[in-house]
């Protein structure tokens, strides 16, 4: 063996050297993502307030009984539209948890019958947690999708989202 003949390999310095490397972009780039994925819940909560609007304007169109719950606008996968389960919105939303967020509708301001319709309602989207979103979602009758900086529940009384100012654009 010739003595200039150096070992096939890396050094630990140069393996050090890398995994250094690697741990530097990883702490820049793994905050980014965090954020990208709490946009990406906030978008599909707006999204899901603006089915549940259609829906609700569906609904009470198609049954004269006014404006439904979460449940009645759903129903299971093989789904027979009735009152009680109109098949309006995907089963995933008619559990009332979807990406990060708790939705829930809540009709009121009437029986829900044909002679006492429910002549109002409000959507709410609210993050399970602060890794999950930020911001908190409501819509009503009115269709405008309102929200706090916060994060925190806007509450289930129907009247709570019209006194929030801050508007979607």
């Amino acid at each position: 063996m010739l003595k200039n003949q150096r070992a096939k390999g890396f050094s630990l310095i140069e393996l050090l050297i890398v995994v250094a490397i690697i741990l530097i972009i990883a702490a820049i780039a793994i905050p980014n993502l965090l954020r990208a994925r709490i946009a990406a819940n906030a978008a599909s909560a707006v999204g899901s307030l603006r089915t549940l609007n259609t829906a609700e304007i569906t609904y009470t169109v198609s049954y004269g009984t006014g404006f439904a719950t979460l449940a009645s606008l759903g129903g299971p996968v093989s789904c027979v539209a009735a009152p009680a389960t109109a098949c309006l919105i995907d089963p995933v939303l008619t559990v009332g948890t979807k990406t990060g967020y708790v939705v829930a509708a809540v009709p009121a301001t009437g029986a829900g019958t044909i002679l006492s319709p429910f002549l109002t309602f409000e959507d709410n989207a609210t993050p399970i947690s602060v890794t999950t979103g930020t911001r908190a979602f409501c819509s009503d009758q009115s269709g405008v999708i309102r929200y706090n900086l916060t994060g925190t529940a806007i509450g289930t009384a129907v009247g709570n989202c019209g006194a929030i100012t801050t508007v979607l654009q």
